[in-house]
């Protein structure tokens, strides 16, 4: 396995084909796809074959990460960087809900958001939610992201869009 970085209570690392089951129970909760504008997988198979083609670590060098708590090596969700339809980098966050409320998805995205800059050399990065997710929004205020406008993305009419930018030049 790749692990990507570690935060005090976590451990980023690689998506693998075997984390189809924890991928598809995930997006497989109704509550966890409420805003995201997604479906759910319809067989496991689905969620190996997902897996087993992801390519955003190969076309990018990042993509979505799996979120691992360090003291029982439960998968909590996943969290990370990709290209979106819009051609700019997206930080997005989804974590089982029964871990909800307890700091993960700050502690991992501000993880994914200096992975971005320092290692990537990324001088942006945007993050998207429904205006209606509260939590979401919270998150990215947290890691320090500013609202930039307001829109429609990718599955999401009432969409607002969030940034971060960092001053340092990206490396050629």
């Amino acid at each position: 396995m790749i692990y990507i970085d570690s935060t005090e209570r976590l451990l980023l690392r690689e998506l693998i084909e075997d984390d189809y089951k924890d991928l598809f129970a995930l997006n497989n909760d109704p509550e966890v796809l409420q805003y995201t504008g997604d479906e759910p997988f319809s067989t496991l198979q689905d969620a190996q074959k997902f897996l087993a083609n992801y390519p955003d670590y190969d076309d990018h060098g990042f993509g979505r990460w799996a979120v691992i708590r360090k003291e029982d090596q439960a998968f909590l969700g996943w969290c990370g960087l990709k290209y979106n339809e819009e051609n700019q980098v997206d930080l997005g966050f989804r974590f089982f809900k029964k871990h909800w409320g307890n700091g993960y998805a700050t502690e991992a995205a501000k993880c994914a958001l200096e992975l971005g800059f320092e290692v990537h050399n990324l001088t942006e990065i945007i993050g998207r939610s429904a205006k209606e997710n509260a939590a979401s929004i919270r998150v990215l205020e947290k890691i320090g992201m500013t609202f930039e406008r307001s829109g429609t993305c990718d599955g999401i009419e009432d969409a607002i869009y969030y940034v971060a930018r960092t001053s340092h030049e990206p490396e050629n």
